[in-house]
């Protein structure tokens, strides 16, 4: 890890010698984007870059409201067909024109089976062109969340995806070498001109951008800076003017720091611990009788139990969190129900009861695998939870690495006990349900982020029936029935929801959005 974090600073260094021109938004965060390709990840801060660039039909407000994008308007024709009128006149970034072709298109390639966005493309059925402005699209079952599905697709230029053999989504757990991954042509308020991995990325304002943009910057510099001391102290010293995730401990120094201000509000994110319950034996690790332990819900249980919830939040997130019970990234999944959001009580004495029973009375050995740049102070609080589980017996050997080598390993299911978060703008409930949640589909994105590749049939019958069912009040018992039965069962250990401050200089005017999109045609930078 020294190398990689030498490196970054030497690199950032570099880039703050040069003098910024005017209206240079000049930003930081702890990790890198992982691809520029907008349908290989589905990791928040990827898409929120890659957002400035490619656009979707549907936009979001600054409320999170759906408002018109690449398409002015739609409505439900039936039960099982949509319709969307484009908008005209767009120009992708290389002045080609936008149109159905292109819709059909993107939505068909986020289908591929490289692709991390499959769930949400399929959700939404077959697209079909009706003329240039126009494109349907025909279910063969009820989808009651459809725009929710349709709003996180990007849309791509076909031609130039298959001048450039861009046609299949980058498979970027086997790091494929991939045109899509360097270079953007999207129809968005800003252009990629030079993505340098690890080291820095620009882009430059689109000067025949359809829409409308509020702020006035020209040209964004993205530098990633894995060392907390060094990114904050380039925000204070004015060679940065924003940074995505200032160290919860530094917030408070920050909020008086001349020329420095701090932009936060909570995040629709959880943040959890998965186990692998689909091996017979243990991946990583020394356990009696050579088994697998996470397998039982009992051990799991005792897990959650020996986790002391409010030492993280108080210690290590500076109570900048909300600890939860709940498995998705906001309350409203569940309709705010209080059984759901309660935590298991922390209680050692019930965690050794429970390993006991599960004949597990001295405990095991095993991996936790972590990333050290993706959530605030997520190899802090994995060191922290290996400690208070070595209460219990269980000695845990924690793994942390740069989310860009992070993510190909849990998609390669290469883990034995990892840490997650899932959020972003949606939060209904079958938006984690489907693909975090139940049983792994070969295809489809079913499962497709259920690392730990837990089965459950009671479950998973819930999940899917809820996810086709129409009626608001049958569709509510449902999804409540599969929520208590993945929070009994343990099959995942929540542990909070993220507060997320941003810190900038306080020349500049920032959005801050729930889904922690840092969008850069609302910001201003004054003088």
């Amino acid at each position: 890890m020294k190398p990689t974090l030498l490196a970054l600073t030497a690199a950032a260094a570099v880039a703050f010698a040069a003098a910024a021109p005017a209206q240079t938004l000049r930003f930081a965060s702890q990790g890198d984007p992982q691809t520029m390709d907008p349908h290989s990840q589905n990791e928040s801060f990827t898409n929120s870059v890659n957002q400035q660039v490619y656009e979707y039909l549907l936009s979001r407000d600054k409320q999170l409201n759906f408002v018109p994008g690449l398409a002015t308007s739609w409505e439900q024709l039936s039960p099982l067909k949509w319709r969307f009128k484009l908008r005209q006149g767009v120009k992708f970034h290389d002045g080609s024109a936008f149109n159905a072709d292109d819709v059909v298109y993107s939505i068909n390639r986020a289908k591929e089976p490289t692709s991390q966005i499959a769930v949400y493309a399929n959700a939404v059925g077959v697209p079909k062109k009706i003329d240039d402005l126009t494109v349907e699209f025909e279910m063969t079952k009820v989808n009651p969340i459809f725009l929710e599905h349709i709003a996180p697709l990007f849309i791509l230029d076909k031609e130039w995806s298959e001048k450039n053999k861009a046609t299949k989504p980058q498979d970027f757990k086997n790091k494929e070498e991939h045109y899509a991954a360097l270079n953007a042509n999207g129809t968005g308020p800003y252009m990629l001109v030079k993505r340098e991995p690890g080291i820095k990325t620009t882009w430059k304002r689109n000067p025949n951008y359809w829409g409308k943009i509020e702020g006035n910057v020209q040209e964004v510099v993205f530098t990633p800076i894995a060392n907390d001391a060094t990114r904050t102290a380039a925000l204070i010293s004015g060679e940065l003017d924003f940074i995505l995730d200032p160290p919860p401990r530094d917030v408070a120094k920050l909020r008086s720091t001349p020329g420095v201000k701090i932009i936060d509000g909570p995040e629709n994110r959880v943040v959890f611990i998965g186990m692998d319950q689909s091996r017979d034996k243990l991946l990583y690790g020394s356990v009696p009788g050579d088994k697998n332990p996470f397998k039982d819900q009992r051990v799991r249980k005792a897990l959650y139990a020996a986790v002391d919830i409010e030492t993280i939040k108080n210690k290590l997130m500076s109570g900048q969190s909300y600890p939860t019970g709940g498995n998705t990234p906001s309350p409203k999944a569940y309709y705010n129900d209080p059984k759901i959001e309660a935590r298991y009580p922390f209680d050692l004495a019930k965690a050794k009861q429970l390993m006991a029973e599960a004949g597990y009375p001295n405990g095991f050995e095993t991996q936790l695998d972590c990333p050290n740049n993706r959530y605030i102070q997520d190899e802090e609080i994995c060191v922290a939870l290996a400690s208070m589980w070595e209460k219990i017996g269980v000695k845990v050997r924690v793994v942390a690495q740069p989310r860009v080598t992070y993510f190909p390993k849990l998609e390669k299911f290469d883990s034995a006990m990892y840490m997650l978060g899932w959020g972003g703008a949606v939060t209904d409930a079958e938006t984690t349900l489907t693909p975090v949640m139940r049983n792994l589909q070969p295809t489809g994105g079913v499962g497709s982020y259920n690392y730990g590749r837990s089965t459950n049939a009671k479950f998973d019958d819930l999940a899917a029936r809820s996810s086709v069912e129409a009626d608001p009040v049958k569709r509510k018992e449902l999804i409540l029935a599969a929520l208590t039965e993945w929070k009994e069962q343990v099959h995942t250990i929540p542990l909070h929801r993220q507060v997320i401050p941003w810190a900038a200089r306080t020349n500049v005017t920032a959005v801050h959005r729930p889904d922690n999109y840092f969008i850069w045609e609302w910001v201003t930078i004054g003088k």
